[in-house]
């Protein structure tokens, strides 16, 4: 084999095992920002609420995220529709991304996008 040949093998070698190190990581601490994007995607309102009004969601059957508990410091995160989260005392609407408000909160309620079909137009 050729030394360039070599070369050009090494470089993909490395390429793999760094490619399959990163998907590794996908279920671990580096797919957290991915998992926790991909839950932003879906939502159309973010509200910060007391840890009182979280427990009660939970306890009315809306499900935990596991993303939030996978963050640090831990988070409780609940997506609820918009009817119910008007109804909450203490729901406070940040915006939907990656910023301070959204970070700093210990509860979260996310709304999910409607996804009623459109209506058909002749």
């Amino acid at each position: 084999m050729s030394a360039a040949l070599e070369q050009r093998a090494r470089q993909y070698r490395s390429r793999m095992l760094i490619r399959m190190w990163d998907y590794r990581q996908r279920h671990h601490a580096r797919g957290v920002w991915y998992r926790l994007r991909r839950l932003l995607t879906d939502a159309s309102h973010a509200y910060v609420v007391s840890s009182h009004d979280a427990a009660q969601l939970k306890a009315e059957g809306f499900a935990v995220e596991a993303v939030g508990t996978a963050i640090e410091p831990p988070k409780i995160i609940v997506c609820a529709p918009l009817a119910r989260v008007a109804g909450l005392a203490s729901a406070r609407e940040v915006p939907v991304s990656l910023r301070g408000d959204l970070l700093t909160a210990t509860c979260l309620v996310l709304v999910p996008f409607d996804r009623a079909p459109a209506a058909r137009q002749p």
